[in-house]
């Protein structure tokens, strides 16, 4: 699976963004999809990730309540829309795919996107 992440940028706190992530190359449906985000100096560590029908999200505790993930199977894409953005939120989004089971672990994680990165200033 090739993943093409995208919608990034410079936003104030309190802001919105909406990432995507085009996938291509395998039967998208087959795959959970998720993302996952790399502060300077920091790990990489999990964010949002949904099922391969999209009935069923999870989120980590710190984006709960501001983040969404959603996907639309018949464009191949997955999305994270990010609302009441802080500055601790800064950090290269990367999208992810596993086949057939979410994975909140980067150790689980079949493919990766190529990271867009997100700044929100205070």
């Amino acid at each position: 699976v090739q993943l093409q992440a995208s919608g990034g940028g410079l936003v104030q706190a309190g802001g919105s963004l909406r990432l995507s992530c085009a996938a291509s190359g395998r039967t998208f449906s087959n795959y959970a999809m998720g993302w996952f985000r790399q502060a300077p100096g920091k790990g990489r560590e999990f964010v949002a990730a949904i099922n391969w029908s999209g009935s069923v999200p999870y989120y980590a505790d710190s984006v709960k309540g501001r983040f969404t993930i959603s996907r639309d199977n018949a464009k191949n894409t997955v999305y994270l829309q990010m609302n009441s953005l802080k500055p601790e939120d800064t950090a290269v989004y990367y999208c992810a795919a596993n086949l057939y089971t979410v994975v909140a672990s980067i150790d689980g994680v079949d493919y990766w996107g190529q990271g867009t990165q997100v700044t929100v200033s205070s």
